[in-house]
């Protein structure tokens, strides 16, 4: 390198530490913790500013080997949780000052031997100083649901519950909290969460439950939180009594026959994400009860993951809660299915703005023997339908996912149309997410036999049996 080239390269980094320091901890914050270490090696400048970021991310997984083993064994666990523990370690036993304070810290580990023990001394230390203002924990157990027995689950959370009572101050101090694979049947989870954890914000749970068919009760006037997911989570049914501050809900697989939830005082409720396939046990029930106790849901999304509705045909009933329905999202509709009854939704909510179908196509899970032991057969939904002449004024956008030139996507996206004079974007995509066991594209691999129009001159073909005789002034558009 020559002397010109030394010296361009000194002015750029001069440049760059010359930069604020809110400017260089942003660019901090977008690597992981390993990387913003290392950076304290360029100069003198950036030696302390990596243990001086507002915010810190310590992810167990990050220090797994390279390429990560499958599946992760114990010796695995305790030697990332070695390396987690060191690094933590490295970041939070330097002093810090008053005017330098952790914002948010995010960690991500398992419960393992004895390096739990010194992360959680640790944390203690530093929301006991007061350097910590917000800490987002996240406790892992890597079995998937099929494969974790029910004395696992209270293993866990006789773990999990070790180290909340080892630990108070961690509870104290907890905005966010995500658990794996825990079973709070011999626990008092309501007072933990709601009692002990005054700053919680954000829960998450991974297949948890309090014991076979067990109800929840959440009756939590004080709570500040905000966004509750539960994911595999086999509660026979959650009632929240009281959750002021609750903005957004989001449940994905249950095994209740019947309506999972139920809500008491939730006005804060914005935004509701609905995701199950019907097993050959789900009795269905009226979205409307379920809804009961709602009044200001402005996003709904509801996920039917390709098998039969667990809904049952409602119109009316619906409009007292479709109010404020501002973007509706029906995903996880079997392509076979017609698609005339979501026009249903259509005339209870007429604010939408926004209307999301999603179709399922997966010739590989399609009439699997795994599949078929157990879901039912899937019927097509019939709803007898008493719709008005009434517009659909607001909705200015409808987006089709999975779309086929089949004639009861086409003969839909006409309705919605003639129904939606406002209407400016009609946007047709092949699908979100491809599976690498579907043949995407190939007719013969195809439930119905009929792909995406890729080309030019099959999606103008579409376009115009879509529009014909119609008067629209909305743009059709094709994407992948």
């Amino acid at each position: 390198m020559d002397s010109n080239s030394r010296g361009t390269v000194i002015s750029e980094e001069d440049r760059l530490s010359m930069l604020p320091d809110d400017i260089l901890f942003s660019i901090l914050g977008r690597v992981d913790i390993r990387t913003a270490a290392r950076t304290s090696a360029l100069s003198t400048r950036w030696r302390s500013l990596p243990w001086l970021l507002p915010e810190l991310d310590f992810v167990v997984k990050n220090f797994l080997p390279v390429p990560k083993p499958n599946p992760i064994e114990v010796s695995h666990m305790d030697e990332a949780m070695a390396s987690l523990t060191k690094a933590t370690s490295s970041f939070l036993a330097k002093p810090r000052s008053e005017s330098s304070t952790i914002t948010r810290l995010h960690i991500n580990l398992y419960l393992s031997n004895h390096f739990s023990c010194d992360i959680g001394s640790l944390l203690c230390d530093v929301i006991d100083n007061g350097v910590l203002n917000g800490l987002d924990l996240v406790i892992l157990d890597d079995k998937e649901p099929p494969d974790c027995l029910d004395e696992e689950m209270v293993q866990q959370a006789d773990s999990v519950n070790g180290f909340f009572t080892a630990y108070p101050s961690v509870l104290a101090c907890l905005t966010k909290l995500s658990l794996y694979n825990v079973c709070f049947r011999d626990w008092d989870i309501h007072h933990i969460l709601f009692d002990c954890c005054k700053q919680l914000q954000h829960l998450a749970f991974f297949h948890c439950d309090a014991g076979l068919r067990s109800y929840w009760k959440i009756d939590a006037a004080n709570s500040k939180l905000c966004a509750l997911e539960l994911y595999s989570c086999f509660f026979e049914k959650l009632e929240i009594v009281c959750l002021p501050k609750l903005d957004k809900l989001y449940w994905d697989t249950w095994t209740s026959h019947y309506s999972p939830l139920s809500f008491g005082f939730v006005p804060s409720l914005r935004e509701l994400h609905l995701s199950c396939g019907a097993t050959r046990n789900h009795k269905g029930f009226n979205l409307s009860e379920l809804l009961c106790g709602t009044s200001d849901i402005h996003t709904l999304t509801l996920d039917f993951q390709g098998e039969k509705l667990w809904i049952h045909p409602e119109m009316k009933q619906l409009c007292t809660a479709f109010n404020k329905l501002r973007k509706l999202s029906v995903h996880g509709i079997f392509v076979e299915f017609d698609l005339v009854w979501t026009k249903a939704f259509l005339q209870a909510a007429p604010s939408v703005e926004i209307l999301h179908i999603q179709v399922w196509e997966h010739a590989c899970e399609a009439d699997s023997e795994a599949r078929n032991i157990t879901f039912p057969d899937r019927t097509n939904p019939f709803w007898e339908l008493q719709l008005d002449g009434s517009k659909n004024l607001l909705l200015k956008e409808l987006q089709l996912v999975g779309f086929r030139p089949l004639e009861q996507q086409i003969t839909f996206i006409r309705a919605v149309l003639e129904r939606a004079p406002n209407l400016k974007r009609v946007v047709l995509k092949e699908d979100t997410e491809p599976c690498e066991d579907c043949d995407i594209g190939n007719p013969s691999y195809s439930l119905t036999g009929h792909v995406f129009p890729k080309n030019k001159r099959d999606q103008d073909a579409v376009a115009k049996k879509i529009t014909d005789g119609i008067v629209s002034s909305a743009q059709i558009i094709f994407g992948c």
